[in-house]
């Protein structure tokens, strides 16, 4: 057999080569580069769609907004399928781009025509050119783009599948693009000659009521919004707007607001954009009774509002939380391997209700804002975290830790239910269900605690159709296509 050779450009950073270090994982054969991003046993197959779907969804969705996509044809259909499967009503304007174009250095001048295009479009009012691989390989920048086409402004949103490896990340890219336009550092020089973020001297009282309020960051189900906010105006607070958001104007407000509140942990882009702003951020989300009463209390805190009143608050939704989990307590073994960015999230509020949850993997990559909930995991039982993991190590985690439910992707959750282990998808599932405080872990138990009794179930229909079970792991080929 001929040694598989990978070019050198597949290589990825030590930080995360540090994240993949794996002790139960078989050595790496000889032939590949030390520390190279593939397992031993995973064949290059694709593991998700392009992660630029990420940046559609939320573009697409955001009222006035049109997207014109700088890209091959190839790029530009199959991503245009998936944005209108996904609900999107909104034409994408592109530039006849293949490689004529690409040959002649004329990336620019298409990216160009694409936006003009698209400023044309009813009630636009914000273009956002998206620059998938080909474009970028060519060396388009925002400096080779207008601020504005017919008086329509105009954003950069850079997504190379080869830099942006999630679609979760593919949406802080999008959202931070949109505010650096509209949230941009305002600085002034003091007397000394240093620069600070300029600051709000209360003397609006439109503005004074938003410095009392939150923006949440992060796209959670449409109740947790509610749900936070009514806890919030018990403070004396509120939420001013979730992002992403279908409307445009509450982008402009994030700049404005007391805080935000990144209630998920890979917006590091949007956040870092927002802390040059002069904005609080307060990380972390209220799931399960422990995150929620430091939530609330650190929210508190950011807006500097009364101590005893947001004590009594937090006190009294982690008492509510504990009440839900004490009538309905879980008991069993679950994996929770999803790839939308929050399943920390997720396993936190299952590790407090009862759950043993040994393995974790996500698609996102390691960071700051993760290291807070990793520690309080680890800390708590969970033995393995893998960021930027593979189908391979996900079904391997089945062999070692034999789940009594695994939360998973599509092929994970197919392998899992072929060996008789109940499994739901990741996605369809929980992301789309509430999860925040008191409110959204009603629900949320309940569903993992009637899965977790579908075990009998389970296993009937897997001795019905392959009979008695054999010894060892189940050695059929599996679909890495999610």
């Amino acid at each position: 057999m001929t040694p598989m050779t990978v070019p050198e450009g597949n290589l990825i950073t030590p930080g995360i080569i540090e994240t993949r270090d794996n002790s139960t994982l078989k050595p790496q054969p000889a032939n590949l580069p030390a520390g190279h991003s593939v397992s031993p046993d995973h064949h290059l197959t694709p593991q998700t769609m392009c992660p630029a779907f990420g940046s559609l969804r939320v573009l697409t969705r955001i009222d006035g907004v049109q997207t014109a996509m700088v890209t091959d044809t190839g790029c530009l259909y199959g991503l245009t399928f998936v944005t209108h499967f996904y609900a999107s009503r909104k034409s994408i304007a592109a530039p006849a781009f293949g490689t004529k174009e690409l040959v002649a250095g004329n990336v620019a001048e298409a990216a160009v025509a694409a936006c003009a295009e698209a400023s044309k479009m009813p009630g636009t009012r914000l273009i956002a050119a998206i620059s998938l691989c080909v474009a970028e390989t060519a060396g388009l920048t925002e400096e080779m783009l207008p601020p504005q086409v017919n008086g329509v402004d105009v954003i950069l949103v850079r997504v190379p599948a080869y830099a942006i490896h999630s679609h979760p990340e593919a949406k802080d890219v999008a959202i931070n693009a949109i505010l650096k336009r509209y949230s941009p550092p305002k600085m002034e020089v003091t007397g000394d000659g240093v620069e600070k973020p300029l600051t709000y001297d209360g003397s609006n009282e439109e503005e004074e009521a938003l410095r009392r309020k939150v923006i949440m960051l992060g796209e959670v189900f449409p109740a947790d919004p509610i749900s936070v906010d009514t806890v919030l105006k018990r403070l004396g607070s509120g939420l001013a707007a979730n992002l992403p958001s279908r409307n445009l104007d509450d982008y402009k407000l994030a700049r404005r607001v007391g805080a935000i509140a990144a209630v998920h942990p890979f917006y590091g882009g949007s956040v870092a954009t927002l802390r040059a702003a002069g904005v609080p951020i307060i990380s972390g989300a209220p799931v399960g009774p422990e995150a929620a009463y430091n939530w609330i209390r650190a929210v508190g805190a950011a807006l500097k509002l009364d101590p005893g009143l947001t004590e009594q608050v937090a006190a009294e939704e982690r008492d509510k939380c504990r009440a839900i989990i004490g009538q309905f307590p879980l008991k069993g073994r679950v994996l929770v391997c999803g790839y939308e960015g929050n399943e920390l999230l997720y396993a936190r509020l299952l590790v407090e209700a009862g759950a043993e949850v040994p393995y974790i993997s996500t698609s996102i990559q390691k960071s700051l804002y993760t290291a807070a909930d990793e520690a309080w995991l680890k800390a708590r039982g969970t033995r393995e975290i893998i960021y930027q993991k593979t189908l391979e190590q996900d079904v391997r985690a089945l062999d070692i830790y034999k789940p009594d439910l695994v939360l998973g992707t599509t092929p994970l959750s197919a392998e899992a239910k072929a060996r008789g282990i109940p499994a739901m998808y990741y996605t369809n599932m929980l992301s789309v269900r509430p999860m925040f405080l008191s409110a959204g872990l009603a629900g949320t138990i309940q569903l993992i605690r009637d899965a977790l009794e579908r075990a009998p179930r389970y296993e009937w229909m897997r001795e019905f159709f392959e009979g008695p079970r054999l010894a060892g792991p189940s050695l059929a080929p599996i679909n890495t296509m999610d």
